[in-house]
């Protein structure tokens, strides 16, 4: 590679690397948050609830919605949009005089935000070469990992001045990414634009919706009876419904927003499993303080601090996982990942009260997840998908994990709650999620070796 060249991969490292931390940074410093934004606006916890579920709703419709655009209008454009949006949202729900205004400013930064990290591997697949293509998806996913180490402390300080300051950050950010991003970044587009699935959008939408409101609906004690109360069963029938719909739709659209025929690729259908095994992983974390707390009588804010192993170890592991794809390929890297997933979540499950099988837990949990989130699967997706179709299979790569999250959170509430809560439902839930996870392993023997993929 010539020396300008690296630079200018350096230079759209920079700006990728802004722009995904922006918007990652957003999800790790909200937390802190919420008891302010409770009292600001007078609301209950359920309530406040929603300040993290219509971002992730918005998130899943952007992802694909975003990614199609960049493919249909190029990069640039869509990734300078994403981020402008992105800052207009923060700024809306800085300034929100009611918590329905705050909503509608987290449901613009999640659409934004959606679009943010596919087409910024997208943008990977088109520039860097295969040999380096492994460990630039490994340091743009070591963000996650940054943020969720650097979030809850700034979002700390930034409290001291008032909540409203921890969105009120993003736009210097955004600022600066967006002034990167018109000198560094692709504008590469095709020769010919298609109709835009309109139809198909909306459908997926309708179906995301569904799914994301049916399944907070849900009331984990009684699983059951609540799936077949009216407040939910109607939300997951009108998502399948709408599901059945965007099928018929896409495999009729000049354009489709998700093509059918990827289904067929194995290796991305492979990959999309994997990434919602990967969203149920991620999810279950957030349930790790609640054991803590039931295991070793621990203050919530100490509690919080136990998440650390899993932080730096995905922190850690993101850009390991990345040099090792350029070297090994996928199959031996997603492969060591889920089986550390999967022994660390039986730790947790069976031993979750012993304080040092808890931290080996924690690590080995990280460096799984860091295999799922990171760098691995996207590879995996840009070498299978058509270069057309790159950013939009990445999108739906970004929908599967979101997918995940929403299913592990009802699903391990429900288990926890059925088994009397405490620590013995949180071990019982572990033990679901690592059973979940040897799944992964099984899945993980079907993706190609590196001498396979090239062939």
């Amino acid at each position: 590679m010539t020396q300008s060249k690296t630079t200018t991969n350096r230079s759209l490292l920079t700006v990728l690397f802004l722009g995904v931390l922006m918007g990652a940074l957003d999800i790790a410093i909200v937390g802190p948050a919420l008891p302010a934004i409770q009292t600001a606006f007078g609301i209950d916890e359920r309530a406040a609830a929603w300040i993290f579920t219509i971002y992730v709703l918005f998130n899943l419709i952007g992802a694909p919605l975003m990614s199609k655009l960049s493919d249909r209008y190029g990069r640039r454009s869509v990734y300078v949009a994403d981020v402008t949006f992105f800052a207009i949202g923060s700024l809306a729900v800085a300034l929100a005089p009611s918590f329905s205004l705050l909503l509608a400013g987290r449901a613009l930064q999640g659409l934004s935000a959606g679009g943010i990290f596919p087409v910024a591997s997208a943008v990977i697949g088109d520039t860097f070469p295969e040999d380096k293509k492994g460990s630039a998806l490994g340091m743009i996913g070591a963000v996650f990992g940054l943020a969720f180490i650097v979030g809850p402390i700034l979002g700390g300080v930034l409290l001291i001045w008032g909540w409203q300051w921890l969105f009120l950050v993003n736009l210097p950010v955004a600022a600066l990414v967006i002034l990167l991003g018109m000198r560094n970044l692709p504008t590469t587009r095709p020769a010919v634009a298609k109709p835009f699935d309109l139809l198909g959008m909306a459908a997926l939408a309708v179906a995301l919706t569904g799914l994301t409101l049916g399944i907070n609906r849900l009331d984990t004690t009684a699983i059951g009876g609540s799936l077949l109360s009216p407040q939910v069963w109607p939300w997951l029938a009108l998502a399948l419904a709408a599901g059945a719909a965007f099928v018929w739709l896409e495999g009729r659209a000049a354009d489709p927003i998700i093509r059918l025929g990827q289904f067929g690729n194995r290796q991305l259908v492979l990959a999309n499993f994997l990434s919602m095994g990967a969203g149920l992983g991620e999810a279950a974390m957030v349930f790790l303080p609640a054991l803590a707390i039931a295991a070793f009588g621990v203050s919530q804010s100490r509690a919080s601090f136990l998440l650390l192993p899993v932080v730096l170890a995905v922190a850690v592991g993101s850009p390991l996982g990345g040099r090792l794809l350029d070297s090994y390929g996928a199959r031996p890297v997603v492969m060591a990942g889920t089986i550390l997933l999967a022994v660390g979540m039986f730790l947790l499950g069976l031993w979750g009260t012993n304080f040092v099988a808890f931290i080996v837990a924690g690590v080995f949990i990280g460096f799984g997840l860091a295999s799922l989130l990171g760098a691995p699967i996207r590879y995996i997706v840009l070498g299978e998908a058509a270069p057309s179709e790159r950013a939009a299979s990445q999108g739906v790569v970004t929908i599967a994990t979101g997918v995940g999250q929403l299913i592990s959170g009802a699903l391990i509430g429900a288990v926890a709650a059925s088994q009397g809560g405490g620590v013995d439902g949180y071990s019982v839930s572990y033990l679901f999620v690592g059973s979940a996870a040897l799944i992964l392993v099984l899945l993980s023997l079907g993706l190609k070796s590196r001498q396979a993929r090239q062939v």
